[in-house]
Formats: C-alpha cells, sequence, structure tokens
C-alpha cells in the first residue's frame, strides 16, 4: 500500500496514515531525512559574543553550538572524545574551554585539546592530541543569521537547498535597517504528535476560523475585518512552502490595525515610508505588505506574522515531537514598539497564546484519532484527505492559503527524501501548468 495516492482523474490526494504511526517510518526517516539533510541549528544571535555557548539536541543527537574564542560559529557533537560522555552539561552559558567531569580531558572551543591529567601515560603517542580534538558535524552554513547543520558531509550548498526560500529569509532581515536579532531565551514545549502534523498545521489556513474562533471574534471586537481573501499558497521546492496571508491580522511595524494605537500607527507610517526609500516600492511591498508563514525543510517554521517568531521541530518518536520557539525582534526598535510586539505575539503564537493551544490540540487530537483505522481490514480508511484545491491546480489558478496545496508539495518531497520505494502513486496525469514558487525579486 503507497504511503500517498495522488489520484488526478478523481481529484483526490490521500496521504496513509501510517505516514503518522508508524515507528519503522520514523526510523527511516531519521536516516533518511534528519541525518541526510540541511536541518536549522539555531540563529547566530543567540550566541552574540565570543565564548557563548548553548547545549542543544538535533536529530536525537546533543550538541554544543558555539561562538569560539575567535568569534567563529561551531558545532561540536557534545559528546567526549576520549570515552564518549556528555561533554557539556550546562544548557547555555559562556566559556573558553570544556571540562568532561568523568576524567578531566579538557578542551577548547575551537576543539583542540587543552589538558589530558597524567598524559605522561600517553608518551609516544605524537598524534593522539590532534586525533582527539572535538569532533564536528560536518557541514556548517550560515544565510542571514540562520544557522544549519547536517550530519552529511556530501549534502548540496546551503543556498542550494534553500532554493526560493532564501530570499523570504532575506526579506525579514531587510525590515529593519539594523537587521535583527533574537531574544534571550526560549519557549520549549512537547506536543503528543507526529512532527509532519505540526508542518500541515503551519500550512493549513483552512483551520484558522474554525479553530481559533476566539482570536477572530476578538479580532473583530477590536475593528480589524478577518478574511481569506486574496491570500496563497506557494511551494517553493525541495519540500519549502509559504503562505502569503493579509488578512490574519496586522504586523508590529508593518501593518497597523487598530488594537495597536494611534502612536504605533505613526510609528508604523514612518517606517513604512523609510522601507520605501530603502528598497525600493516593489521590494517594501512584498517585505512589508504580507504576512508568511514559511516552512524550511524539514524543521524551520519561521512565523512572520504579528511579530516574528522562529520554530524548530525535533522529532522525538513517532507519536511525540518537541518544539523550540525564539522571539525575533529588530535590533533597534522604539521601546514602546518593543513592548507592543512582545504582547502581541505572546497573545497569539506564545505557547500560552488564543493560537498554539488550539494548534496543539488539533494536531494530538489528529494523533489520537488515527488510531480509530489502525489495521483497517477496508484500508482505503486508513488515509487522510488532503485534496482541497486540485480542481485549480487543473485550471492553472494559484493555490489559496485556505487549500492544501502546500501540504501536497510537502508530502510529495517528503516521500523522496524518506527513501520509500513505491511511496507515491500518481493516477491520471499531474496538469502541465502545475504551480511552484513566484517572482519576488
Amino acid at each position: 500500500m503507497p504511503m500517498i495516492v495522488e489520484d488526478w482523474d478523481r481529484l483526490t490526494f490521500r496521504v496513509n496514515r501510517e505516514a503518522y504511526r508508524s515507528s519503522e517510518i520514523f526510523d527511516r526517516e531519521r536516516d533518511n531525512v534528519w541525518l541526510r539533510n540541511w536541518l536549522y541549528l539555531g540563529h547566530e544571535t543567540e550566541i552574540a559574543k565570543p565564548n557563548d555557548f548553548i547545549v542543544r539536541t538535533l536529530a536525537g543527537r546533543p550538541l554544543i553550538f558555539c561562538r569560539d574564542a575567535g568569534g567563529e560559529v561551531r558545532a561540536w557533537l557534545n559528546s567526549c572524545p576520549h570515552r564518549g560522555t556528555v561533554l557539556c552539561r550546562e544548557t547555555a552559558g559562556s566559556s573558553k574551554l570544556f571540562q568532561c567531569f568523568y576524567h578531566a580531558w579538557t578542551f577548547r572551543n575551537n576543539g583542540d585539546v587543552a589538558a589530558i591529567p597524567d598524559d605522561s601515560a600517553y608518551e609516544g603517542s605524537e598524534g593522539l592530541r590532534e586525533s582527539m580534538k572535538l569532533r564536528a558535524v560536518p557541514r556548517l552554513e550560515i544565510h542571514e543569521g540562520y544557522v544549519f547543520v547536517s550530519f552529511n558531509p556530501d549534502v548540496p550548498p546551503l543556498l542550494e537547498h534553500l532554493g526560493d526560500a532564501a530570499d523570504y529569509m532575506t526579506m525579514i532581515e531587510q525590515q529593519h535597517v539594523g537587521g535583527m536579532t533574537t531574544l534571550p531565551g526560549v519557549q520549549l514545549y512537547s506536543v503528543r504528535g507526529n512532527w509532519k502534523l505540526a508542518v500541515e498545521n503551519a500550512m493549513d489556513g483552512y483551520h484558522f476560523s474554525p479553530t481559533h474562533n476566539t482570536f477572530v471574534g476578538y479580532l473583530r471586537e477590536n475593528g480589524f475585518a478577518v478574511t481569506d481573501d486574496d491570500q496563497y499558497a506557494y511551494n517553493l521546492g525541495n519540500g519549502h512552502s509559504l503562505l502569503v496571508l493579509t488578512g490574519h491580522g496586522g504586523r508590529i511595524s508593518m501593518i497597523w490595525e487598530p488594537r495597536f494605537g494611534e502612536d504605533e500607527r505613526a510609528r508604523t507610517d514612518a517606517h513604512r515610508k523609510e522601507m520605501a526609500e530603502r528598497l525600493g516600492e516593489r521590494r517594501a511591498h512584498y517585505v512589508a505588505d504580507e504576512s508568511h508563514i514559511l516552512f524550511v525543510f524539514p524543521n524551520l517554521l519561521l512565523f512572520d506574522i504579528e511579530g516574528l517568531s522562529i520554530r524548530q521541530l525535533e522529532p522525538v518518536s513517532a507519536a511525540q515531537t518537541d518544539v523550540r520557539a525564539w522571539q525575533l525582534v529588530p535590533r533597534v526598535e522604539d521601546p514602546a514598539s518593543r513592548a507592543l510586539r512582545m504582547k502581541t505575539v505572546v497573545s497569539f503564537v506564545g505557547p500560552g497564546g488564543l493560537a498554539t493551544p488550539d494548534d496543539i490540540e488539533a494536531y494530538e487530537a489528529v494523533q489520537r484519532g488515527i488510531e480509530a483505522t489502525a489495521g483497517e481490514r477496508r484500508s482505503e480508511l486508513d488515509f487522510s484527505d488532503m485534496s482541497r484545491g486540485m480542481v485549480d491546480e487543473v485550471k492553472g489558478v494559484q493555490g489559496r492559503s485556505i487549500d492544501e496545496g502546500a501540504m501536497r508539495g510537502f508530502w510529495r518531497h517528503w516521500v523522496g527524501a524518506a527513501g520509500i520505494d513505491d511511496g507515491l502513486r500518481v493516477v491520471g496525469t499531474r496538469p502541465a501548468s502545475f504551480l511552484e514558487g513566484r517572482d519576488v525579486r
């Protein structure tokens, strides 16, 4: 039974629910997706100063994410080369040295061995210190402050992987003349659901009004006309996808709405004028006048709505996902705008806001609900449907944010990336005018 059935005769697209449940598929994803692709590790502003470090798990592997004494960004396996002990046991801090508590081997943050107790016992082993340096993640590249690593030394260059998604990340950096920075602290929470449900949820504008009806009512009460009109979804290639939203709320310093107050309206108007002068009106329009939700395959979500939130997905098992979230803000910002920004962001996309608890319950409910058809003899019942909007693809019309085209793009890429043989069955002929991406440059 294939994982995906894409039927252009019936205009249906269905995903086998084993993709969310199966530990065998999860193991295959770990080998073929998480250990072979570029993964988002963190933002370089999290380790702003030389000797700053953070301990973080990525693809199940403990890492030390640091800036060494010379200012270079590094990613080391958090494992002592001597006997494998976790080397750094603090979650974050500043240090030139990492010392293993077990045998006191000590390493500089550039990876060199600094000290081995009683090293006379290794007399004659001239190459020992060189061979026992910290183990680096094979590949590390940075785009606009976003640090990506790969456990695969043969992975293509990062910009090749990012493709059109790279420019939307550049747009974020261009929002303010001084650039962007993360705020200290990370929001960490665990979801009892498969990581792919988090991707679906982010790329699913269809659920906004029914699931977040409390927030929709709040916006309307405060004078914002909520709408799904003129909002679109784009497949950006390589599994990346984008929702363009304009009717789901304002954005601090970009799109004013009444609840932000008149002082913020004046600041927004002034900032919008500055952007047009700096970037040109066409580029300023794409940077400022649209809200974006960007997914970068396989583990990065950028919510450029109201404020800016970075989310990183860390699959733990087929039915559990850890999520880390940070707030990205202008390096230089009016204190009143910063206070309003933080209040607005935590009220919606924060883990205790009006949206995120709804979303978590939604995809935990999916994870619980798909057990109802597990092992069904009527195997055709054990599929989830993502067909909404296929009729527009046949017509050559750009898919809407409230359709499911972005999810279909993700799943088509996933089945190949996960290395699932015969995982995609295509019935009929995919439209010649199949749409991906758009020109915003």
